[in-house]
């Protein structure tokens, strides 16, 4: 079932350009444009703001028909924005950072989540408090060289042994059937495993990324497009970021209603799961922030520096094309 949710295509279609909006690229004032959104993984709390832009008619009214795509399995969100076979994709700032330094001409366009709410996490019991207690431990993780790298570095900080770790790769295996049986402790976003813990009264410890270094707290998930997009079609770009941004912001303020939207249009969501990760994640979207999808310079140094430094990259980036803030509401240029 989840593969074949994962290869579903979900479309939403908008009708006509309301008077008075500026039209995008090649959509006249009675047909609007059609774009392609890809996410990151199958329709989740990270994406509600997506699907309340396209409830509410912020894309509508901003031009554009709307199309949401979920990738297969083994397909890369970041390659297909890339290649141009959708308009924009969901994607993280580590991928980013990949792509680029590979010579993958992608640029993040907004921050969905303010602060990296992702975390080491594992049962109570095992009393798995900081990177040291790894050591004689079995990691459980999707298969990545990112992971390695995080763990071997918080590690050498607390000055315990990586090599004490014993590495089991589970893919996309659920967390709560694997963890306490196949594994000690597993990297999780508090917003969607986590509430589902409390739910289920499972009483987890956690390690929060961004409290082991402040290079670990970069952008988790964010919004991309490729440079050419950018370049050649900087309204249609505006417009979906601009409608994108009403969404989220309506998530923030109305996280009941917009949980409820998001269950709607995805019914075989877990739907408690939906409506209790939704309160929790909609504090989190703009976080402190002075606007929803904002993004700093410094976030994106301080993680390819890291990045550079534990060899995941062969060449370092230049940040300041890594991103942009030009197409939020009232950016800072």
């Amino acid at each position: 079932m989840k593969k074949l949710r994962r290869m579903l295509v979900i479309l939403f279609s908008t009708s006509i350009l309301l008077t008075g909006c500026a039209p995008a690229e090649n959509a006249s004032s009675e047909e609007a444009k059609k774009v392609k959104v890809m996410l990151d993984w199958f329709p989740n709390t990270n994406h509600t703001g997506i699907y309340a832009a396209i409830e509410k008619g912020f894309y509508k009214e901003a031009g554009l028909e709307v199309e949401i795509v979920e990738p297969g399995e083994g397909v890369s969100a970041d390659q297909i924005v890339a290649s141009g076979e959708v308009d924009f994709a969901v994607s993280h700032q580590e991928n980013i950072t990949h792509a680029r330094s590979a010579g993958v001409p992608i640029v993040s366009i907004a921050a969905i989540i303010q602060e990296n709410t992702s975390a080491f996490a594992s049962l109570k019991e095992e009393e798995i408090v900081s990177p040291d207690d790894f050591e004689g431990k079995r990691y459980g993780g999707w298969g990545s060289p990112t992971e390695e790298a995080v763990i071997r570095a918080v590690m050498n900080q607390d000055d315990a042994d990586f090599g004490k770790v014993d590495y089991v790769t589970l893919g996309a295996t659920d967390f709560f059937k694997s963890i306490g049986r196949d594994t000690d402790f597993q990297w999780i976003f508090e917003g969607w495993d986590g509430i589902e813990a409390k739910r289920k009264g499972i009483e987890l410890n956690y390690i929060y990324l961004k409290d082991l270094d402040p290079a670990l707290n970069y952008y988790t998930p964010v919004l991309a497009a490729s440079e050419t997009k950018i370049k050649k079609e900087k309204d249609t770009v505006q417009a979906f970021v601009q409608a994108t941004a009403k969404g989220y912001e309506f998530a923030i303020d109305k996280p009941i209603e917009a949980a409820d939207i998001l269950i709607k249009h995805v019914p075989e969501i877990n739907k408690d799961l939906a409506k209790e990760s939704q309160k929790w994640l909609s504090k989190q979207y703009q976080g402190d922030a002075k606007q929803w999808g904002i993004q700093k310079e410094e976030v994106w140094e301080r993680y390819a520096d890291w990045m550079y430094q534990q060899k995941l990259i062969e060449e370092n980036i230049d940040p300041a094309e890594a991103y942009t803030n030009e197409f939020l509401p009232e950016a800072e240029k």
